[in-house]
């Protein structure tokens, strides 16, 4: 009869025991590894170039602490330029009217948001190209731009 409680007793606590060996070895491991993985992506040198941060975390911390100290218009203007370095002139002239909607307080910079632009794409695809890309945002200034920027 012994014999038999002591079986129960060891399968009752089988399962749990063998939880609790597997925590107490794994648990430990996989904190030292996330401990370590966490100092190596630390920047201790001070050095921002030598950031572990990826480029578009780094740039949009970049361009938010920026952005608290420049006008809306300003920080618009070079996240569109920004744009236009990865997307045709047609889509961020697309973009520049979609801001203006919804913030028509930048209304009265879009002459001039879109006339870099412009000359940005003049400089990028050359001015028969970015003519092709004109749209009638901002009373056809990124028109205005490209011209300017044939002079």
């Amino acid at each position: 009869m012994k014999h038999s409680t002591n079986q129960q007793t060891r399968r009752g606590r089988g399962p749990a025991r063998r939880i609790g060996r597997t925590l107490a070895l794994v648990l430990p491991v996989v904190l030292v590894l996330s401990g370590t993985l966490a100092v190596t992506r630390v920047n201790w040198t001070g050095n921002p170039s030598n950031s572990v941060l990826t480029a578009s975390d780094a740039s949009d911390i970049a361009s938010d602490a920026k952005a608290a100290h420049r006008a809306p218009q300003d920080v618009l203007r070079d996240k569109l330029l920004g744009q236009l370095q990865e997307e045709d002139p047609g889509t961020v002239l697309m973009h520049l009217q979609q801001a203006v909607n919804e913030r028509p307080s930048l209304a009265k910079h879009c002459v001039s948001i879109a006339r870099s632009l412009g000359r940005a794409a003049v400089r990028m695809y050359g001015p028969t190209r970015a003519q092709s890309y004109a749209r009638p945002v901002c009373d056809t200034s990124f028109a205005s731009g490209v011209a300017g920027a044939l002079s």
